[in-house]
């Protein structure tokens, strides 16, 4: 009876560990030495199975291979897709519980970015317009961001154009693309002078205020709400951007974002009801979302606008453009709004 058990038993873990060891080894074998496209997809295919259950043994052995299929075999769009979500999975972190010393995926972060070719092949792959391509690298470089952004932003400077590569997501079509490029841009400014100098002077000012625009000014989303924190990584405590920022008329391309309009309380009134009763009509209150719009671009205007509950002073060059938005906000008493919730 014990003769079947034996044929019968579930593999210990133990066991599983060693037969994925051993097929990890024979895979990373086979995209060595595979002459054939479709023998080195159908690798990497099983290696990205693999790769969440087999974080170590996958980055350990085959992190160096599958960077070298980038190089090898960029202008392939499917191997190029599998490498990357292979490399994502080998980069997640395991929560934020983990020390860095202790997690798997800053450790293989680190040995990643410890080459400066490494980055630049990724920021190369922005280049590529195919979704499937362009959108994982942004998630990868997020991801590289997330657990070593000291090294990428230092990596990212040395690199030619690559800040401009990156700007250039904030200019693609697709939504899903632009806005995780947004996200990447606010994680890779943040607490770098040197970098926030140059996004500057690539167009950033003007790129951000148009999307705000579009986005519907401050009765936009979380897009509106993404794009004035870039705003203001650019510009706290970085006298250099500020003056640029008002140089270059950035402070008259604001002002729509605070006409707010005669909004209404919406108590059972429809089309032109609403217009017949408006008189009658109390300010509508503002949501969530529009108090954090407001309240972000209230304070990237503090470097140009000192407020005080009840004083303004407002820097020649620009008054005009500050009056009018002062005069627009100020029935809506925004300022101890803005006193309240950003300064307590």
């Amino acid at each position: 009876m014990s003769f079947f058990r034996g044929f019968l038993s579930t593999p210990s873990e133990e066991e599983k560990q060693q037969g994925g060891f051993e097929t990890i080894e024979r895979l990373c074998e086979r995209l060595e030495t595979a002459t054939l496209l479709d023998d080195r997809r159908d690798a990497v295919r099983a290696l990205r199975a693999l790769s969440k259950s087999f974080q170590v043994e996958v980055g350990t052995h085959a992190m160096d291979m599958l960077i070298n299929v980038i190089k090898e075999d960029s202008s392939d769009v499917e191997i190029t897709e599998m490498v990357i979500e292979t490399l994502l999975n080998v980069m997640a972190s395991q929560g934020e519980d983990t020390p860095p010393e202790t997690d798997l995926g800053v450790q293989f972060t680190e040995m990643f970015i410890k080459s400066e070719d490494n980055v630049s092949l990724l920021l190369s792959l922005l280049e590529e317009y195919d979704f499937h391509v362009r959108w994982p690298t942004v998630k990868l470089l997020i991801l590289l961001l997330k657990n070593r952004s000291k090294d990428l932003q230092d990596r990212v400077l040395e690199s030619p154009m690559g800040i401009s590569k990156l700007m250039d997501l904030l200019a693609d079509s697709r939504e899903i693309i632009r806005n995780d490029g947004l996200l990447l841009m606010i994680k890779l400014t943040k607490n770098n002078p040197a970098i926030q100098k140059i996004v500057a002077f690539e167009n950033a000012f003007e790129r951000l205020l148009h999307i705000v625009s579009v986005e519907g000014n401050s009765d936009g989303g979380i897009i509106v709400e993404d794009c004035l924190s870039l705003l203001l990584n650019l510009l706290r405590n970085n006298l250099s951007n500020q003056n640029f920022f008002r140089e270059t008329s950035n402070i008259q391309r604001i002002t729509p974002y605070f006409e707010l309009g005669d909004l209404v309380e919406e108590e059972g009134l429809e089309g032109d009801e609403v217009e017949e009763d408006a008189g009658a009509s109390a300010p509508k209150p503002w949501g969530g979302q529009k108090q954090k719009n407001i309240l972000l671009m209230l304070d990237i205007l503090q470097g140009h606008l000192h407020a005080t509950y009840g004083h303004v002073t407002l820097p020649s060059s620009t008054s005009p453009y500050l009056l009018k938005i002062a005069a627009d906000c100020w029935r809506y008493d925004p300022w101890e709004r803005y006193h309240t919730t950003v300064h307590g």
